[in-house]
């Protein structure tokens, strides 16, 4: 005959058991004490080993976690891959895009790989930016920019930065000339529509300043009177982040003119064989690029291209996406500083010159995501706790970005 269930009489547990337990002593697993099972014939108490019984959860304590915000319409593929196979949305066969599908052409018979370098740059330039490069020595910016002057046909110019480098280094100065008693100016090598600044953080801050008017207004004043530098003018300067000794950070002024900062990587297997069987044979540069780069623009059609990139549309939706990124780096708790209003500035005017590149005359999503990284890198300042993680710039953003809803055009 079965038991069936009947209540502790100390906690009142309800308890199941078989008929074999009849008259038994058995420990009720709520209340821990020892009971008799009712029935006839007591039998001496055998301890009974009771199954295991599952601990109640303990309350933790919660973590403080910054609420993120969940975009419904997130961000796909990658971010900041700067790449126009990127970017499925190809417009009509305009001017713009003939003028950089010949340019691109062009570079790559001397220039290997490194598309992000030559995109950025190209992006900048045709939106009156300035491109900072980081990399290691050897990557061949030199050979880059010298050519990319050539096939523009612009004039091409080179500033190795030291420690003893004066701002009249720069800019130029006054020179006194015996014959005629006065004093004449000397123009110095930023006087060019391509320059070169070679190894930028060796130079103090004084050196810098120097050039914050001209990166800005393209212009250079000495002694009161004021010269104009002839457009289009691009800086394109280099820092190592390898060496540190003997180099100065540049202060957040500099960078911020800078609209890009573009990391130069090693290139991949494939593209440095053919670096090898290039350039191995020692030839003269200035020989190759008379003899096999063709000059395929001008400052001219640079100029009237870069107006022409203004008429580019931006939805008010994409224009409220690229503000909603831009003030969420202010807000965003591993960040210290955020990005400035003019970040906002070059995302649209070089989402503008992407599309112009594609051959639209509207800018997309796709065209914002690609440059977010570049432009946004160097603007933005980490916590001392995310440094102390190690964490980095690059996947922050990249969270940031992928918590703003892709607006839907």
């Amino acid at each position: 005959m079965s038991i069936g269930t009947f209540n502790c009489p100390s906690c009142s547990q309800p308890l199941t058991l078989p008929p074999s337990f009849t008259g038994a002593q058995v420990q009720c697993p709520q209340c821990q004490n020892i009971i008799n099972v009712p029935g006839q014939g007591l039998q001496p108490a055998v301890p009974q080993p009771m199954p295991p019984q599952p601990l109640a959860p303990q309350p933790v304590a919660p973590q403080p976690v910054a609420p993120q915000p969940v975009a419904q319409n997130p961000v796909n593929g990658n971010i900041g891959k700067m790449s126009l196979a990127e970017s499925a949305d190809t417009g009509a066969d305009t001017a713009t895009r003939q003028l950089f599908n010949k340019i691109t052409a062009e570079v790559a018979k001397i220039f290997v790989g490194q598309e992000e370098l030559v995109l950025g740059t190209l992006v900048s330039l045709f939106s009156n930016g300035h491109v900072l490069i980081e990399s290691v020595p050897g990557l061949g910016k030199t050979l880059f920019v010298r050519t990319l002057g050539h096939v523009l046909g612009c004039d091409f110019g080179r500033i190795q930065f030291t420690a003893d480098l004066m701002p009249s280094d720069i800019t130029g100065a006054p020179v006194f000339n015996m014959k005629t008693q006065e004093f004449t100016f000397h123009p110095g090598p930023v006087f060019t529509q391509l320059l070169l600044a070679d190894e930028i953080n060796r130079s103090p801050a004084k050196t810098h300043a120097a050039l914050l008017e001209i990166m800005q207004e393209h212009r250079v004043t000495v002694d009161g009177e004021s010269y104009k530098l002839d457009p289009p003018f691009l800086v394109i300067a280099t820092q190592n982040p390898v060496e540190q000794e003997g180099t100065y950070n540049l202060p957040e002024a500099q960078l911020d003119r800078f609209m890009m900062k573009l990391v130069v990587n090693y290139p991949t297997e494939q593209q440095e064989a053919d670096i090898l069987k290039q350039h191995s044979q020692q030839l003269n540069l200035g020989q190759v690029l008379e003899n096999e780069i063709q000059t395929v623009s001008s400052p001219a059609e640079i100029n009237a291209a870069i107006k022409e990139n203004a008429n580019v549309r931006i939805d008010d939706a994409l224009a409220d996406y690229i503000n909603k990124i831009v003030r969420l780096t202010r807000q965003w708790p591993q960040l210290y500083m955020g990005a400035s209003p003019r970040a906002g500035l070059a995302l649209m005017q070089g989402a503008r010159t992407l599309a112009a590149f594609q051959g639209r005359d509207y800018a997309i999503p796709d065209d914002v995501v690609q440059i977010a990284l570049p432009v946004l890198r160097h603007r933005v300042m980490l916590t001392a706790e995310a440094e102390v993680e190690g964490q980095e710039a690059d996947q922050i953003l990249t969270d940031l970005i992928r918590t703003v809803e892709v607006p839907r055009l």
